[in-house]
């Protein structure tokens, strides 16, 4: 009876200890990225916000909320085309579309705009855009059809501009600098 306890612990252990150490290449880290000073490595992941500070906790109250307003190439992408009318936007479903828009000098030909989000990441293939183009003899007669030009390449290079932008301000803004004691 002893001896199948003690099988059954030693089973138990070397289990215990397989897990421990089976999880180690997943979280691998390079030891040349850190600083080998406690105090610096510390400093820095405080910096970074990967560390607890329970002054922080305790003045937050409530939920913290990630809104369509953090999406850098969302804002970016509704700054761009502030100037239109929105006919519909659904940021769950990551699309901007707007209304037909025409300018006062030709009223026979508008524009109608839709942005579709493919990832949350600023980069070129995150956004795709869509141009359609409507030309109208009169009010009956007119025609829509998809236009793919220097439009389309400009609102791309200024929505992913204006995102990136708002991306380092972000990552700059969740920068705080540590100033206490380190034990």
């Amino acid at each position: 009876m002893i001896s199948k306890k003690l099988i059954n612990i030693a089973f138990f252990i070397g289990f215990i200890t397989f897990l421990l150490n089976s999880c180690a290449p997943f979280n691998s880290v390079d030891a040349r990225k850190f600083p080998p000073e406690p105090e610096k490595r510390v400093k820095k992941n405080l910096e970074e916000g990967r560390g607890f500070r329970l002054n922080d906790k305790l003045k937050k109250k409530g939920t913290n909320y990630e809104f369509a307003s953090s999406n850098p190439l969302w804002r970016a992408s509704l700054d761009v085309l502030d100037f239109l009318p929105l006919a519909s936007v659904n940021y769950s479903g990551g699309l901007i579309i707007t209304d037909w828009y025409s300018t006062e000098q030709d009223n026979n030909e508008s524009i109608k705009i839709s942005v579709r989000f493919l990832t949350n990441e600023v980069r070129s293939d995150a956004i795709n855009i869509k141009i359609f183009t409507k030309k109208c003899d009169n009010i009956n007669n007119c025609q829509i059809y998809e236009s793919s030009g220097e439009l389309n390449t400009t609102l791309k290079k200024k929505i992913l501009k204006i995102a990136k932008i708002y991306e380092v301000e972000k990552k700059d803004r969740n920068f705080k600098p540590y100033e206490g004691k380190i034990y």
